[in-house]
């Protein structure tokens, strides 16, 4: 899967939900995204960092619950940072509308044959 559901909650309390690329991953506990820090999602987490991650298969989904961190150190900046980001980033990697998401998993739901599985992510 090349694609992540991401939900936020916003300003009103309800969830919002946007399919990101996944840039990189640490197994189920952590995943990082690269965005515009001046994107609604962000202000999303600036003010809630509550989130969840959700994939998708024909018959299974897994959702990740947990928390999103805003990143715009150099050191996270430079881990999602590529030859293409220029496209979206023209100023380069120290761009202000550049940043990097940090989401880390807590607890996860997995529907697959016919049932659910709850389990913790230590």
């Amino acid at each position: 899967v090349n694609t992540i559901v991401v939900n936020s909650v916003d300003e009103c309390g309800y969830p919002n939900a946007k399919q990101m690329y996944k840039m990189k991953y640490d197994g189920l506990k952590t995943f990082w995204f690269s965005t515009n820090t001046s994107s609604m999602r962000v202000q999303h987490f600036i003010i809630n960092p509550k989130a969840s991650l959700y994939f998708h298969g024909s018959v299974s989904g897994l959702m990740l619950v947990g928390t999103m961190e805003i990143c715009t150190d150099l050191q996270s900046r430079e881990l999602l940072w590529n030859d293409s980001s220029e496209v979206y980033y023209p100023l380069g990697i120290n761009d202000p509308d550049y940043c990097v998401l940090k989401f880390t998993a807590q607890t996860g739901n997995l529907y697959y044959d016919m049932s659910k599985h709850l389990f913790d992510i230590e």
